[in-house]
C-alpha cells in the first residue's frame, strides 16, 4: 500500500484571446498567433522545478489544464495542490483552487502574477508563495507534513541560481510538446515599464552554471533525443564570457534552440558565431516600436531601447546575416502611439527584411510600473480584469487615439503583417540576404535546410 503523500504540479494553459474578431483572426492568419500558441504549449518550468526540489518520500505528478469545462474531471487524488498559472487565467485558477479547497485538499500558489497579487489571491488557496519558489518550497514542505501550512510564504533570501535543481523533465508526455524549456539565466538589467517578467521576482539578474545547463539538456535528450530548446531567460547572453563558455558547450549538444536577448548581442561577432554554431535558429527581441517618440520612456532606468532606435535596422541585418532569423515584437497603444503608427511598423517590418515578427497590444499586467500609472491616471478600462492580459486584449484607454482606433489599426495591421505574401516576401528575403552573407557560408552545413524550406 502506497503510503506517500501525494503531490500534484497543475499549471493553467491554452490562454486565448477574448476578442472575436482577433480570435477569427489567428485561425485565417496563422502567423498571427504563432508565438502565442507556442508559449501556450510550453510545459511550466517553474512547477516541474519544485517537483524537481520535492524529496522521493512524496508521490508527484504534473498535469496541466487547457479547458476548465473539464473541472469535474480533475484529479484528486492527491493531498497537495501546487499551482501555477499565466495572468489571463488567472479567474480559472481561482476555479481550479476553490475545487480542491471544497475537497479538503490545500492548494498552494506562486508565481509572477501570484507575487504581485498575493491578498486577492489568498482568498482562494491555503498558502500564497511570494517572490522565487526554490528557496521557500522546502518551508512549505515541511509545514505541509505537520499539518500547519502558513498563509503567507515569503523570500528571506535571494536563490542562487547554482543551487537549481534538476526540473522533472521526467515527468512530461513527449509527444504533447515541439519544444521544452531550460533556464539559463533570471531577471534582465533593464527596467521596460511594461514588463511582467522575472524581474518582479529577482532585483538582479543572475546566471545559472553552464554545468547545470549542459546537465538538464542531458537530462531532457534522454527523453527527446532531439530536443528544440527553449531558453526561458527574460534576456540572455547579458554576460558575455559566462555565455560564450555556454555555447561551446551548446554546440557539442546537436541541438536546435531559441531564445530572447536584446539587441546588443549584434556588438558582438564572437558571440554571434558561437550562437550560430551551436544551433541557434531565432531570438526574439523586443522593438517595441519603430517610433522614437513611442519608445521615449519605455524604459525607466536610462530610457535605453530608445538610445537604440537608430540602429535598429543594422542590428537586424547582423544577426540575420548569421543564418540567426530575429522575431521582432511590436507594441501597439504605446502613448507615443498616433494613428499612423500602424504604416510605420508595416514599413519598418518591410524596409528591415525581419524574418518573423510579432505585434500586441501593450497590456498592463498586475504588478507592473505601467499597471500602478495607468490607474493613478484612471485609464485602466476594468480594474482587476486579469481576464484581459492576453496581450491581444485591450484592458486600457489608450493616449492620443480610442479604444476603437487602437482596435481597428491593429487588425488591419495584423492582416497585412500576417499575409501569405507578407509572409512569403519576408521568408525570400532572409535567405536571399543570407546566400551572400560571409557571416554564414558552409560553415554551418546543417542549416542548409533553412534555405531549402
Amino acid at each position: 500500500m502506497n503510503t506517500k503523500k501525494r503531490i500534484g504540479f497543475i499549471a493553467l494553459s491554452g490562454v486565448r484571446a477574448h476578442n472575436a474578431e482577433l480570435t477569427q483572426l489567428g485561425l485565417t492568419l496563422p502567423g498571427f498567433v504563432d508565438r502565442n500558441k507556442i508559449i501556450a504549449l510550453l510545459p511550466s518550468l517553474g512547477l516541474l522545478t519544485l517537483a524537481g526540489l520535492t524529496p522521493k518520500k512524496f508521490d508527484v505528478k504534473y498535469h496541466e489544464i487547457a479547458d476548465l469545462k473539464k473541472l469535474s474531471e480533475l484529479p484528486v487524488d492527491f493531498d497537495l495542490v501546487a499551482l501555477s498559472t499565466f495572468t489571463a487565467q488567472l479567474n480559472e485558477a481561482y476555479e481550479v483552487a476553490d475545487f480542491y479547497l471544497a475537497k479538503k485538499i490545500p492548494v498552494v500558489m506562486g508565481g509572477i502574477t501570484v507575487t504581485s497579487l498575493p491578498e486577492e489571491v489568498k482568498k482562494h488557496c491555503t498558502s500564497v508563495v511570494v517572490g522565487e519558489g526554490e528557496p521557500l518550497w522546502p518551508a512549505v514542505l515541511r509545514d505541509f507534513e505537520r499539518g500547519a501550512l502558513k498563509p503567507f510564504y515569503t523570500r528571506s533570501k535571494e536563490f542562487d541560481l547554482a543551487d537549481a535543481p534538476m526540473p522533472r523533465f521526467d515527468l512530461l508526455d513527449p509527444d504533447k510538446y515541439n519544444r521544452l524549456t531550460v533556464q539559463t539565466s533570471r531577471g534582465c538589467p533593464h527596467r521596460c515599464e511594461f514588463c511582467a517578467s522575472s524581474i518582479l521576482l529577482t532585483p538582479r539578474y543572475k546566471v545559472k552554471p553552464v554545468e547545470k545547463v549542459i546537465a538538464e539538456i542531458r537530462e531532457i535528450k534522454k527523453i527527446w533525443p532531439r530536443p528544440f530548446i527553449e531558453f526561458a531567460d527574460d534576456n540572455s547572453f547579458v554576460h558575455r564570457g559566462h555565455y560564450k563558455k555556454l555555447l561551446r558547450e551548446l554546440a557539442k549538444e546537436k541541438l536546435r534552440w531559441f531564445t530572447e536577448a536584446d539587441l546588443s548581442v549584434a556588438g558582438d561577432d564572437e558571440l554571434l558565431g558561437l550562437m550560430r554554431d551551436s544551433g541557434c535558429q531565432q531570438v526574439l527581441i523586443g522593438l517595441e516600436s519603430p517610433r522614437r517618440a513611442s519608445l521615449d520612456g519605455v524604459e525607466l532606468k536610462s530610457n535605453w531601447k530608445l538610445r537604440q532606435q537608430d540602429s535598429y535596422k543594422a542590428v537586424i541585418a547582423k544577426i540575420q546575416s548569421y543564418g540567426i532569423t530575429v522575431n521582432g515584437c511590436f507594441i501597439l497603444g504605446l502613448d507615443g502611439d498616433t494613428r499612423d503608427v500602424f504604416d510605420d511598423v508595416l514599413g519598418f517590418v518591410r524596409d528591415s527584411a525581419l524574418y518573423e515578427v510579432q505585434v500586441t497590444f501593450m497590456t498592463a499586467f498586475p504588478g507592473t510600473p505601467l499597471y500602478a500609472r495607468l490607474k493613478r491616471e484612471g485609464r485602466i478600462l476594468r480594474d482587476r480584469a486579469w481576464e484581459l492580459c492576453t496581450l491581444f486584449d485591450i484592458n486600457f484607454q489608450p493616449k492620443n487615439m480610442s479604444v476603437a482606433e487602437l482596435q481597428n489599426g491593429f487588425l488591419g495591421l495584423a492582416k497585412q503583417l500576417y499575409s501569405a505574401g507578407e509572409t512569403h516576401e519576408r521568408r525570400a528575403n532572409f535567405k536571399r540576404r543570407l546566400k551572400t552573407s560571409p557571416n554564414f557560408g558552409h560553415r554551418a552545413a546543417r542549416r542548409e535546410q533553412l534555405l531549402a524550406a
